[in-house]
């Protein structure tokens, strides 16, 4: 089996966005909404990071705008404020690659980072991506970072006006390091709308800074504009979070060598 996700995991990935049932709504303020997930019944072996699902009525800035700022990693160093380094590494197919991003943590918790595969799927003017954790032979997790894991994760875009979207975010996210689960759980909640807010500012900022830098350079639109190197799918794997060691967060850190622990 593929690796990438099918038809059939974006299609799930919607149902999830735009369903209530099971879920249960933690914060309503200014359009904004933060829902966590409570499952029907107990599953063994089940993650203990909740899923969040944040939403955002937007008013003020298209949908396809919102899906080009999601994409464009160039644009990403001006609004993202936590983000240390972050790179397109391979293409996978038209609608997919592979990525390596590390952010900043506030202090004593450990900085982060996560590799992961992306793909994409635009259907009746809805915007879709996903994206999960793979293991990259080349990118192996490092000492000076804890390697975190992205379960699932994405964004659910869908046009309300020709300058209007509603766009959510749902995410199943392991920090991994020795962060109790309780406490990354509430962390979510409350840092899930200070994202949001960010990531809309961005929006509206966008369409500006795009027609200074390289306006018709959109590859997550026209993949033949694409130079980055292709890549087998079949080389990469899903990461498990139980395959990676919890790391002290107070440990003292010789330097960036990197080191697999999975």
């Amino acid at each position: 089996m593929s690796i990438l996700p099918d038809d059939a995991v974006f299609a799930d990935f919607r149902k999830q966005c735009l369903a209530t049932d099971n879920w249960v709504n933690k914060y309503d303020s200014n359009g904004m909404q933060v829902w966590v997930e409570v499952p029907a019944k107990k599953v063994k072996n089940a993650p203990k990071i909740h899923k969040i699902k944040c939403k955002m009525t937007i008013k003020d800035v298209s949908a396809a705008t919102m899906y080009d700022v999601l994409h464009d990693s160039r644009y990403r160093k001006d609004w993202d404020p936590t983000m240390l380094e972050s790179f397109d590494i391979a293409r996978l197919s038209a609608n997919a690659d592979v990525g390596y991003y590390s952010w900043l943590c506030p202090k004593p918790v450990k900085n982060r980072d996560v590799v992961s595969l992306r793909s994409w799927q635009v259907m009746d003017d809805e915007y879709i991506i996903v994206n999960f954790s793979v293991k990259h032979p080349k990118y192996p997790p490092r000492k000076d970072l804890v390697r975190a894991i992205s379960i699932l994760t994405g964004y659910f875009i869908k046009p309300t006006g020709p300058d209007s979207c509603t766009f959510i975010y749902l995410s199943q996210a392991d920090p991994k390091g020795s962060l109790p689960k309780v406490v990354v759980n509430t962390a979510t909640q409350v840092l899930a709308p200070r994202v949001m807010k960010c990531v809309h500012k961005a929006g509206q900022n966008y369409p500006e800074w795009k027609q200074k830098n390289s306006p018709d350079q959109k590859p997550w639109l026209y993949p033949e504009q694409n130079t980055l190197p292709m890549m087998d799918p079949a080389e990469l794997s899903i990461q498990r979070a139980d395959s990676l060691e919890n790391v002290n967060e107070r440990s003292k850190v010789e330097g960036p060598d990197s080191e697999d622990s999975s």
